[in-house]
């Protein structure tokens, strides 16, 4: 059992070396999940805020609404606290996941 830890040990320092080989001219979100040491779940949970904040703001922007801290505030929140909020954010638009909301969060940093 002590030689499946230490193995286990050793691919996750491997993958941070990994991590840090790669390219850093774009900060993409994949790379952030890695770096946090998220697992499947906590990304579908973070997709799922995203989908809820998502909806939330285009009904805003059809309401007439121009100021989203508030939304910005929830993301923040509700965000895993191992993620960083602006790479969060630049990685997602990077990667072009969920641009509008990122576009409108980017506004509030």
């Amino acid at each position: 059992m002590d030689d499946l830890l230490r193995r286990v040990e050793k691919l996750e320092y491997y993958q941070r070396l990994m991590l840090e080989l790669m390219p850093g001219h774009t900060t993409l979100f994949y790379r952030e999940v890695m770096k946090a040491g998220l697992d499947e779940e906590d990304v579908r949970a973070f997709f799922q805020l995203c989908e809820g904040l998502n909806n939330k703001c285009q009904k805003q922007k059809a309401e007439g609404f121009v100021y989203f801290t508030p939304l910005f505030k929830e993301f923040e929140r509700r965000i895993d606290r191992r993620l960083t909020v602006e790479r969060v954010i630049e990685g997602c638009l990077n990667q072009g996941l969920y641009p509008s909301l990122m576009t409108q969060l980017r506004k509030c940093l």
